[in-house]
């Protein structure tokens, strides 16, 4: 197993990598304490046979760049194949502000492929491989040095089994026709505004139970001052303070450190300091907003008029499509939509894109009264009453 522990070896690598098709990628981080991912290695590899032309890369090594691992991200004649995309995109975004182009998910490809609904790595290298995989390194520290001989197998597993999975997943789309599925699918992955956090819109994440407005304008500007000092201090979230004592706050309305100190959820450190004056600040300005400015609940899904005869015919309907398609049928459409669309919705992703072709045509056909669905046996069909 090769580390690479300085930028020019990984050009070295990059280099050679650019001569094939793909390379397969997978990192390793942390983000128990800290707001943003630590990265803390990074796997490659190109095609090839066991553990030939994968290496691990050190991203914490002394004077290491990843730049010419971004270059090769920038590299459209090479694919970027990942397993379960959306952290490592995110780490790359954030730091580096690219993303992988073009861009390949396995796990996406082995839904559309009929593999079920998120599934996992260790799953497709079971089935397409045929082998199994050692996972009792998958929770240890990765910032730690050196890396253990069980950290550094079970790292470059991630890429080398990866490559197999890649040409089978690639090779059987292609025959189905169902290689635009999945471009389609990675649009929002490679979207910037996927990762653009918003802490003004924090505060849509925290469930409360009540919707008044100005109890909501106090959770509103409490969320923003969490998010934001989170970011500023690179911390969870939750190390500043928690939903719960949120809410909490929200409710009590607290307007100084005394009537913090009754807090019964507020950890202590946030009894103090910045972080108390930010609290006390927020609750203010919540407390002063005017009602004109009070946040804004979409409400138009709990007003929706669901027919649930027809909800319970577009879930026969879907589950018959899917099956049919050999597509995982939480991809195509969440129960939610599914009532959403019982009740006169249209702008809902069933409805669009592949999706429409497997599912939304039919699906507007039976709301429209167009076809109708008979059994016979297990199966499930489509009768045309026009």
């Amino acid at each position: 197993m090769k580390t690479l522990t300085t930028t020019q070896d990984l050009a070295d690598f990059c280099t050679a990598a650019a001569q094939h098709p793909y390379v397969t990628v997978d990192t390793e981080f942390l983000r128990e304490r800290t707001y943003y991912s630590k990265l803390c290695l990074v796997q490659l590899a190109h095609p090839g046979e066991g553990d030939e032309n994968a290496v691990l890369v050190d991203p914490l090594a002394d004077g290491m760049s990843l730049e010419p691992l971004h270059e090769l991200f920038r590299n459209t004649d090479v694919v970027k194949v990942f397993h379960a995309a959306r952290q490592d995109l995110e780490i790359f975004w954030i730091d580096a502000q690219v993303f992988p182009e073009p861009l390949f998910d396995t796990q996406v490809a082995a839904m559309v492929c009929g593999f079920g609904e998120q599934v996992g790595y260790e799953t497709l290298v079971r089935k397409i491989c045929k082998q199994g995989l050692d996972k009792t390194s998958r929770f240890t520290d990765w910032s730690r040095r050196p890396l253990s001989k069980a950290q550094q197998t079970y790292a470059l597993a991630d890429v080398t089994h990866l490559r197999k999975i890649y040409e089978y997943l690639a090779a059987e789309l292609e025959k189905s026709g169902r290689s635009r599925w999945v471009t389609e699918e990675l649009t929002i992955l490679t979207s910037p505004a996927t990762y653009d956090i918003r802490p003004e819109d924090a505060w849509k994440r925290v469930k409360t139970r009540t919707t008044s407005g100005k109890f909501l304008a106090v959770v509103r500007e409490l969320a923003q001052f969490r998010e934001e000092y989170a970011q500023a201090n690179n911390v969870p979230r939750n190390r500043v303070f928690k939903d719960d004592a949120l809410v909490e706050l929200a409710s009590t309305k607290p307007r100084n450190g005394s009537d913090l100190g009754n807090s019964r959820l507020l950890l202590r450190e946030a009894r103090k300091g910045a972080i108390s004056e930010g609290i006390l600040a927020a609750v203010k300005r919540g407390v002063d907003c005017p009602p004109e400015n009070y946040p804004k609940i979409d409400k138009s899904r709990d007003k929706m008029q669901v027919n649930p005869a027809l909800a319970d015919l577009l879930r026969v309907l879907l589950k018959s499509k899917t099956e049919s398609a050999g597509v995982a049928a939480k991809l195509i459409a969440p129960s939610s939509d599914l009532d959403a669309i019982a009740a006169g919705m249209r702008d809902v992703p069933a409805l669009s894109g592949w999706r429409y072709e497997v599912f939304g045509e039919d699906a507007m056909r039976l709301c429209e009264g167009e076809i109708a669905l008979t059994a016979k046996g297990q199966a499930v069909k489509v009768v045309s009453l026009g």
